[in-house]
């Protein structure tokens, strides 16, 4: 049962964001800084500034590449599953979240001259990605609904219904962390019989 204009307060709401944020995009986009990266990116793809490394193999170079970025992704998950659960956990999962997207993306390029191992490892990165960003989706939800209570509560309306939904996301949040450290445990999962230093994907 729903108690108060609650369905009312959200499109409203919903409203409020997308204009928002079509206003930040259109002042982005017509920026000094979004035109230098136009000029900065025109520059790279005409004259990249190849360094040593571009004349070297590329499977020993993309592997040790990755290979960092994982290392990351492994310090940032373990720092993460040891904080209790509150917000200086959710921002660090936000920042692991961060550093599997970059993970991810850089397997990506890799899959001509890796094969088989950049492809898996993206695969079973994207499964950490999206845990974490599923977690990441309910604290802004909270976020927001705690925005909205606040107002609803203000304006005399019944705060019932808010609190289910703050409960609904909260429930959704702490099932994505007991759900991490499964889906963690399969990303740096070897393949056995490969020359390349992917053997070295181990938890830390």
């Amino acid at each position: 049962m729903v108690f108060g204009p609650v369905a009312a307060r959200l499109q409203v709401g919903d409203l409020n964001n997308s204009s928002e944020a079509r206003r930040r995009t259109l002042d982005a986009l017509s920026s000094p800084r979004y035109l230098a990266l136009l000029d900065s990116l025109a520059t790279l793809t005409e004259q990249p500034p190849l360094r040593g490394k571009a004349g070297r193999k590329p499977e020993s170079v993309m592997a040790k590449a990755v290979l960092k970025e994982h290392r990351r992704l492994a310090g940032r998950v373990s720092h993460a599953l040891e904080l209790s659960p509150g917000p200086e956990r959710d921002t660090a999962l936000h920042e692991a979240r961060k550093a599997a997207q970059k993970t991810r993306y850089a397997t990506e390029p890799t899959r001509d001259a890796l094969g088989k191992p950049a492809k898996r490892l993206g695969k079973r990165v994207k499964a950490v990605q999206k845990v974490l960003g599923d977690h990441q989706d309910s604290v802004a939800a909270r976020d927001t609904l705690r925005k909205m209570t606040l107002a609803a509560h203000a304006a005399g309306e019944p705060s019932f219904v808010w609190g289910l939904l703050y409960g609904q996301e909260q429930a959704d949040a702490d099932r994505r962390e007991r759900e991490l450290p499964t889906v963690w445990a399969d990303a740096p999962r070897r393949d056995p019989g490969k020359t390349l230093s992917w053997t070295r994907c181990t938890r830390p």
